[in-house]
């Protein structure tokens, strides 16, 4: 359970998070760090899939740890009419819901907008799907890389002449959840103004097609169809990913940079050479200047030399790290984005931080070491009393009929 008692920037703001995965997960993961109190129902017997994913340490999983922390769990199923009257009333005492549950069950367990805003009309309900709730494809069924496929970006993602590829990070979960985190932000500001709530509806596959910044508009504009570029831009050279001797480093140059680059490679005449002048030209000789470059690479002991001269003659670039060297890169370890979260059972890891910074939280959101992500269940007699009424002996009974359920903790 977090600390709802600090003086945080969304302090004050309940949520209900019907939400299980990550695209939900991620946005009221975010509120949870900033303040919010995020009341995380999970559905028996077994509550959030994510609960399962890798890591597991110690039977337990960092992965729902790193996206559940400061929440409460309420369990309860889904299949009992006295647990869907609960979520109701519920949501009569939060001031936002989000769910992402699939096709259709809002309608049969009648959670929908009018019913759960029936009696709230400031309430802001948050509802995310594959690819929306209604319309042609309302019905299909989207996990990350679904969306990544549809909305054209696997397309776009490998060499030209292979097969498309996946982003190997959950970009369709996570930009979705930020979109919901932005657009709750927005309600909650509209609110503060009208004193009304509304339904907020986004998709994965909406959100990564927002991410085009050239692919669709060229294919309106020119009836081109782009395609698969590889490790290389198709429209700027040299931009893309060189070998280095300790493996990959990008760079990318600019019509205003390529003196400078001309400068870090030692050849300042390449600035002149009819080959090169022009970045058209540049473009349309890319094998013949990636091979200079790589040539120019292979001439150092250690990438790090490589990066020097870059920087020096302020040519943009950036070593290809892994995953594992993030971890003791100064970069992020100075702008707190490696961060250590202790859990009581998986121990102490390392996840992102949080990529906002505020002034009145210096510290950096998210970093209360109370931020615990809860056991399933582990506050139903909790939520129940404090926002329902309910006693200990009416949570006893719904125990024993197995409307709600907990883990031993």
């Amino acid at each position: 359970m977090g600390d709802h008692d600090r003086n945080d920037l969304l302090s004050g703001i309940r949520v209900l998070d019907l939400t299980q995965y990550l695209s939900g997960p991620c946005c009221t993961r975010m509120m949870a760090e900033l303040g919010a109190d995020v009341i995380k129902v999970e559905l028996a017997p077994g509550g959030d899939p994510a609960r399962g994913l890798p890591a597991i340490r110690n039977g337990r999983s960092a992965y729902f740890v790193q996206q559940n922390r400061g929440k409460r769990s309420l369990c309860v199923d889904l299949s009992d009419p006295t647990a869907l009257d609960l979520i109701r009333r519920l949501a009569g005492e939060v001031d936002v819901v989000v769910e992402n549950f699939g096709p259709g069950v809002v309608e049969r367990k009648g959670l929908t907008y009018d019913v759960l805003a029936a009696d709230r009309p400031d309430l802001i309900v948050v509802s995310i799907t594959g690819f929306g709730r209604e319309g042609c494809r309302s019905d299909k069924v989207a996990f990350d890389l679904v969306g990544q496929a549809y909305a054209g970006l696997m397309h776009m993602t490998g060499d030209r002449d292979g097969p498309p590829y996946f982003v190997s990070a959950a970009i369709a979960d996570q930009t979705t959840g930020l979109h919901a985190f932005a657009a709750i932000s927005t309600a909650l500001f509209s609110r503060s103004r009208t004193g009304r709530g509304q339904h907020i509806e986004l998709s994965l596959v909406d959100s990564l097609y927002w991410m085009h910044e050239v692919n669709v508009q060229a294919a309106s504009v020119d009836g081109s169809d782009p395609v698969r570029a590889g490790r290389d831009h198709p429209a700027v050279s040299p931009a893309g990913t060189f070998r280095s001797p300790e493996g990959w480093i990008v760079v990318l140059c600019l019509e205003r940079q390529w003196p400078a680059l001309c400068e870090a490679l030692g050849r300042p005449d390449l600035v002149t050479d009819p080959d090169f002048a022009t970045p058209a030209e540049r473009v349309a000789n890319r094998p013949a200047l990636n091979a200079l470059i790589e040539a120019w690479m292979a001439t150092f002991r250690t990438d790090a030399e490589i990066l020097e001269v870059l920087d020096r003659c302020r040519v943009p670039n950036s070593p290809v790290l892994t995953p594992k060297a993030t971890l003791t890169d100064p970069y992020f370890v100075e702008r707190g984005m490696v961060r250590t979260i202790s859990d009581p059972i998986v121990g102490d890891f390392v996840a992102p931080g949080f990529p906002f910074r505020f002034t009145d939280r210096p510290d950096g959101p998210g970093t209360n070491p109370e931020l615990w992500a809860p056991m399933l269940g582990q506050h139903n007699a909790e939520v129940l009393g404090e926002l329902l009424g309910l006693d200990r002996a009416e949570i006893a009974r719904l125990e024993e009929r197995g409307v709600l359920q907990h883990a031993d903790h």
